[in-house]
């Protein structure tokens, strides 16, 4: 009986340090820390509508940072998140220029081991965000736009990151010309699509051509493709 009690009060005191770990990480944070972070968001929007490539990509983790959607499939790096921005309709005059950036909506923000995370409310979407304070201050790690569909069918930032590392290595760009006939990066790696819970991809082939895909989860964060059609590249 000692050695029962003994063993629960050793869970109870872990359960206690385990708790007040949590707390202590969560406190992190500074007043200064979640401002910067807010401000990553208003000078994302500001970047994104006003064209502001450069500005844009300088608001990520050099190198790393990230950029995904299901549409966009997953953009990595300095070079294609300054593509993104200039692939984007309002940039390219393919459709009317975006006002918007001076009321930027309101991050939820909580520390985390590597940094900090944050949920961004659009209504009908989200941004998934994971952030990093580096030497010149915080930068956005990764961002994973979340629509109402993808969010029926189970997918979050982490669920979608599963399915873009299926295709792994044989996975590339796919470039469409904007309206003045320049050749644009509109996707890379998986273009994403949820309808009636059912997850579909098209992954974008190195090699030419595609694959469309239809894929089931099998546990958390885990996904296997359930069937695969591949399409022979244009000529």
């Amino acid at each position: 009986m000692s050695i029962l009690k003994s063993h629960g009060r050793g869970l109870f005191i872990s359960a206690c340090l385990a708790a007040t770990c949590a707390t202590a990480q969560a406190q992190s944070l500074t007043a200064e820390d979640k401002a910067a972070i807010q401000e990553l968001s208003a000078g994302y929007m500001q970047a994104l509508f006003g064209c502001k490539a450069e500005e844009f990509a300088d608001l990520f983790v050099p190198d790393t940072g990230s950029f995904a959607s299901g549409f966009r499939g997953r953009m990595v790096g300095r070079e294609k998140l300054v593509l993104l921005v200039q692939s984007e309709r309002h940039c390219t005059g393919d459709q009317p220029a975006r006002p918007g950036g001076a009321n930027p909506p309101s991050v939820a923000i909580e520390a985390t081991k590597s940094g900090a995370k944050g949920v961004v409310s659009l209504g009908a979407a989200e941004y998934e965000d994971e952030y990093t304070k580096t030497p010149k201050g915080w930068r956005i790690a990764s961002r994973t736009v979340v629509v109402a569909a993808e969010k029926a069918a189970g997918l979050d930032a982490r669920e979608m990151l599963a399915i873009q590392k299926l295709a792994g290595a044989k996975a590339g760009d796919y470039y469409e010309p904007d309206p003045k006939g320049v050749s644009r990066l509109l996707t890379s790696g998986v273009r994403i699509a949820a309808k009636d819970n059912v997850v579909t991809g098209r992954v974008f082939l190195k090699a030419g051509g595609s694959d469309d895909e239809v894929y089931e989860k099998t546990g958390p964060g885990q996904w296997r493709v359930k069937s695969s059609t591949h399409v022979a590249p244009k000529l």
